[in-house]
This record gives structure tokens, C-alpha cells and sequence, in this order.
């Protein structure tokens, strides 16, 4: 069958982010998606209204479920919600669960896209630490890459985690600047291999963090190499997000969702 991919994520019932957006990348990158469904959430295109964690127990089972049942090749994780989550994945890892070498994407979301917070952020970072280290790429935007690493430079940053055990770092800087072409820095062992300069686009987008992050993990499922998934990554998300749909055409602010059905180019 297709290389799997196995998401451990928070459901939004508007389908702009979390498990929906995972198992529409995943799928556009050539992939098959299970899930691992970590919270549920309450929450419109526009704005976090609620939020409930699944309990640990229940998501390890879920997980159980798939890696005893199919081949995973990748493991793609975005909002973890809970310490209790975060601590389940890394006992999975540190275990040998999920099989040595399964390349790991790590989205390390702390608050949603569309504002609100998924948890005390100092308890998450804290357990986040024990985690990062099983990670193949981490995905961070910039407040996540402070937040997670204690330092203000963002090259700064990237080197600091790689240096306490993440290969890789990919950092996302759309939330430092409002003007501008978006900056990309891939790190892998400390070292910036690769920049990618993206086009700003008019507008804010729900779910294109997630979205980036899985077809990445599906890119490296499919055996593609880490700089080359990014890549492929990079082309696929602009296009996403110059498809994207309004769900509120007559209002300026509003968020926009990818339009993940958008065929990469070549």
C-alpha cells in the first residue's frame, strides 16, 4: 500500500486545521494518513472556543491501534495539548514502539492559528524538551523557536535545539514581519543547509502551519530526503494558499483556509 503516516493531532470541526489538514497534505504529498486524535476542539475558520484533551490512555490507544495494524513510515505530530500527551509520544519512542529510523515531523503548536491558548505554554515547552530529541525536523514558527529554545535569534535558536538533540529545525518567520517575502531556514546538525524565500500573499490562513508540516512528513514517507521535502513542501503550500478559500468574503480580516486539493507542480 501507500507509505502511511501516522498524526498525532486536535480535531477542528471547521476543517481548516488539525487531523483534517493532516489527512489532506498527507495525501496530496502521496501518502496515507491514520490519526491519532489528541483533543477535541471547539473552534470556528476564525477563533478557538473551547478545548478538551483526549486522555493520554486513549490517544496511546488509538496509535496502538494503527502501528500493530499497518506499516507507518512517518510520524507527524501537531497539537499534543497535555504533558500527559507529549510524555505518551516520547514513551512510545524511547520504548523502540515505533520503529528506529521512522523519520518523525514535530509540529510544536502551543497556541491555535486562529488565537487561543492549547495549554499552559511553560508546562508544554518543559515536557516538549524530552520529546524534541526523537524528532527528525521540528517545524517551529518563531514565537514556538524562542519559546522552545530561550533565545531571541532565531539562528540562535535553530542551533540551540539541534545542539540538545532535534536533527533538524525548519523556521518559519511569517509571524515576525507583516511586509515582505517570508524567510525559511532549514538547520540540519546545527547548519543551515537550505533557505527558502517565499511570496507574502494578502491575507491570514487557518491551517497552513499544519498543512506544510504534514506534507512534509508525507514527502519523507515517501523516501524523499529531508531539504527535498522541504521543497516540495514550499511550492505546495503557495500553492495552497493562493487557491485558498474565503469563507468570509466581505470581511478584510478574516482567515483563509488552503485550498489543499491543489496539485503540486513538477
Amino acid at each position: 500500500m501507500r507509505p502511511v503516516v501516522l498524526c498525532f493531532s486536535g480535531l477542528d470541526p471547521s476543517g481548516g486545521a488539525g487531523l483534517q489538514a493532516d489527512i489532506e497534505a498527507i495525501g496530496q504529498a502521496g501518502a496515507h494518513a491514520t490519526v491519532a486524535c489528541t483533543a477535541i476542539t471547539v473552534q470556528s475558520s476564525q477563533q478557538v472556543l473551547g478545548f478538551e484533551p483526549c486522555n493520554s490512555e486513549l490517544v496511546r490507544d488509538q496509535a496502538m491501534a494503527v502501528l500493530n495494524d499497518l506499516p507507518v513510515t512517518a510520524i507527524k505530530s501537531g497539537m499534543l495539548g497535555t504533558t500527559d500527551n507529549i510524555k505518551m509520544l516520547t514513551r512510545l519512542f524511547a520504548n523502540k514502539v515505533v520503529k528506529k529510523n521512522t523519520p518523525f515531523v514535530l509540529d510544536p503548536v502551543l497556541v491555535a492559528n486562529s488565537g487561543g491558548s492549547l495549554g499552559d505554554e511553560a508546562t508544554l515547552v518543559a515536557a516538549f524538551e524530552q520529546l524534541l530529541p526523537y524528532a527528525t525536523l521540528i517545524t517551529p514558527n518563531t514565537h514556538e523557536l524562542r519559546a522552545l529554545s530561550g533565545e531571541q535569534d532565531l539562528h540562535t535558536g535553530a542551533k540551540k535545539l539541534c545542539d540538545n538533540g532535534t536533527h533538524a529545525v525548519l523556521v518559519k518567520t511569517s509571524h515576525d514581519f507583516d511586509s515582505g517575502d517570508i524567510e525559511q531556514y532549514l538547520y540540519i546538525a546545527g547548519e543551515m543547509v537550505h533557505k527558502s524565500v517565499l511570496p507574502r500573499l494578502d491575507g491570514e490562513f487557518h491551517g497552513s502551519g499544519c498543512s506544510l508540516a504534514s506534507y512534509i512528513a508525507g514527502r519523507l514517507a515517501m523516501s524523499d530526503e529531508i531539504v527535498e521535502a522541504v521543497k516540495a513542501a514550499d511550492t505546495w503550500i503557495t500553492q495552497t494558499l493562493k487557491a485558498a478559500d474565503d469563507p468570509h468574503p466581505d470581511d478584510v480580516q478574516a482567515q483563509l483556509i488552503p485550498n489543499r486539493f491543489v496539485k503540486a507542480e513538477s
